[in-house]
């Protein structure tokens, strides 16, 4: 069976309608001439009406549906003018209906994330400013001081120019990362991709932090001993940059007296994966999912006691991103917290 058009449909039955009521008024005006022009004058009269109806219907619901779809392209600026055919508004309804209900689709999902960068915008101005003004306050604070009077005794000297310089230290690093941030996201990252041994980059970053582990009794350790290389894929000055992020982050929020230990195991036959573990205290669930958020703190008060920029974990994921592989992170409040990601393996 032929399927008929619905704005054809629309034509035929409105015809037919309008064809019925012109036969009912001819009958009944014309009554007396069916026996001077007979039965079949009749009928050719509602044929012709019925043809001459569709015609006319037809061309009226097109014009009428051209007109009002024809202005709808023209304010939503997105649709283009010259893609809308006469025909084709009237004769496939459907698939404009269609056309314009993906376009609303998809302006609102666009929308909803135009929405969701604003709030996260606000969000990180605000988080910009508030680490800023602390360290900013505290140096200005220092010298003020100092230029009332307080310079003239040498021990206070000595002691305010150290806090100040410490405050400077902590915007210089906030700075630092917050440019290194918004080259990663704009310009994106370079890689300096070669073989290295993984084992021995954080035998390195072991040595490096060892005095300050001790400071807080945490030892750092392997799992176990790794009697031969593993060697990986990947930019040695970035990974190193995520072991330093990663090892520094366990020490600040370890347990005292604490282990931070590191494994490197099988991920698949292509990749290893390197974990950073500690007994410290863990994680609540609500915070996993934004942890790696720029500026965003489990901790607020503790979080600065303890300084750095905020950005070391967000600088994490973006490093290990930019090498295509994964980074991923378990933690048990009260237990410890786990952090790990992985690497290609280079083929000896």
């Amino acid at each position: 069976m032929v399927k008929i058009k619905k704005t054809y449909r629309y034509a035929l039955w409105s015809a037919f309608y309008s064809t019925l009521l012109s036969l009912i008024i001819a009958v009944l005006s014309y009554l007396f001439l069916v026996n001077i022009l007979g039965i079949g004058a009749v009928i050719v009269f509602g044929i012709a009406m019925f043809i001459v109806s569709f015609f006319v219907i037809q061309y009226r619901a097109e014009h009428f549906i051209y007109q009002r779809v024809r202005k709808m392209y023209e304010d939503i600026s997105i649709l283009d003018i010259n893609d809308l055919k006469r025909k084709k508004v009237t004769t496939d309804v459907e698939e404009l209906t269609k056309s314009v209900q993906e376009y609303v689709e998809g302006k609102s999902e666009e929308i909803a994330h135009l929405t969701q960068r604003d709030s996260f915008r606000r969000d990180f101005l605000g988080n910009v400013a508030h680490e800023l003004k602390t360290p900013l306050f505290t140096v200005q604070g220092y010298i003020l001081t100092l230029l009332e009077g307080a310079a003239d005794d040498k021990e206070i000297l000595a002691k305010y120019l150290d806090r100040a310089n410490k405050g400077v230290e902590r915007l210089t690093s906030i700075v630092k990362d917050l440019d290194m941030i918004a080259k990663l996201e704009t310009e994106g990252m370079k890689m300096n991709i070669q073989t290295f041994n993984i084992i021995e980059l954080i035998q390195n970053v072991f040595d490096l932090f060892e005095m300050k582990a001790k400071k807080r009794n945490i030892t750092l350790r392997f799992d176990r001993v790794y009697d031969f290389p593993h060697l990986v894929k990947g930019d040695v000055e970035r990974i190193e940059q995520v072991l330093i992020n990663l090892v520094v982050n366990s020490i600040k929020y370890g347990r005292v007296g604490g282990v931070t230990t590191v494994s490197v195991e099988p991920y698949n036959q292509n990749k290893f994966i390197i974990k950073i573990n500690d007994n410290g205290e863990g994680i609540k669930q609500e915070h996993l999912s934004r942890l790696f958020e720029r500026f965003y703190r489990v901790d607020q008060s503790r979080s600065r006691e303890q300084g750095g920029s905020g950005l070391g974990l967000s600088i994490v994921k973006h490093i290990i991103e930019a090498h295509n592989e994964t980074i991923l992170l378990k933690s048990k409040y009260g237990e410890g917290s786990e952090f790990s990601f992985t690497l290609e393996k280079a083929m000896k």
